[in-house]
């Protein structure tokens, strides 16, 4: 079983809590949907949890309760909604939440650079930028992968999604899945990165809180 990930039984069992604590806090939105991931065993279907975000989401909902916080107020802290927000380019580099790389990406490619981009496309932009850190893609690339969230994305409609690249022989393309979807490529591709979008935009939104 992918060392990643935690049976229900033994999140339980780690994070000290119960069956009805663990759902009454996915109907609040404390834990997200997409963690609940069903898999098939010798026994059947089970649900098993990415396990280092499962364990430390369940420490600060704890700890939370521990300060007398209600569920609303550790909702609100721990998936804000971030539906509202908008940024200019100038604002997002004036506060720093991407590098200078990727915002020159973004300008290059731009109708109007004025115009204030939504949460989602600072989350493209978010995804770019740690593309480009890791050196996992070149300046090129970055305009390709861009666009291709730029297209794609919005069409997940704040469903998870998984941002793919890949190269094989001397090309390389990028494409936007389900984060549940397993996806096989043939043997001479290589995945290079897959970025889960959800995790950008939790990372990102503690730095725009």
């Amino acid at each position: 079983m992918d060392s990643d990930l935690i049976s229900k039984k033994d999140l339980l069992q780690s994070a000290g809590i119960s069956y009805g604590q663990l759902y009454r806090w996915k109907r609040k939105g404390l834990i997200p949907e997409e963690w609940f991931v069903r898999k098939s065993t010798f026994t059947g279907q089970e649900t098993f949890f990415p396990r280092e975000k499962a364990l430390t989401r369940i420490d600060k909902i704890k700890s939370m309760q521990d300060e007398d916080a209600s569920l609303d107020e550790i909702a609100d802290a721990v998936s804000p909604d971030l539906g509202e927000v908008s940024m200019t380019i100038a604002e997002i580099g004036e506060r720093g939440l991407v590098s200078a790389e990727a915002l020159e990406i973004f300008s290059a490619e731009a109708c109007d650079c004025e115009v204030p981009l939504v949460f989602g496309e600072v989350v493209s932009l978010s995804a770019l930028d740690m593309l480009l850190k890791t050196g996992d893609v070149n300046l090129d690339e970055g305009r390709a992968v861009l666009r291709s969230l730029q297209e794609n994305y919005p069409a997940f409609e704040g469903r998870p999604a998984d941002l793919i690249f890949v190269r094989r022989m001397g090309l390389s393309t990028s494409l936007l899945v389900s984060s549940a979807a397993e996806v096989r490529f043939e043997s001479s591709a290589r995945v290079v990165a897959r970025l889960n979008l959800a995790d950008c935009a939790e990372a990102l939104s503690t730095r725009i809180k």
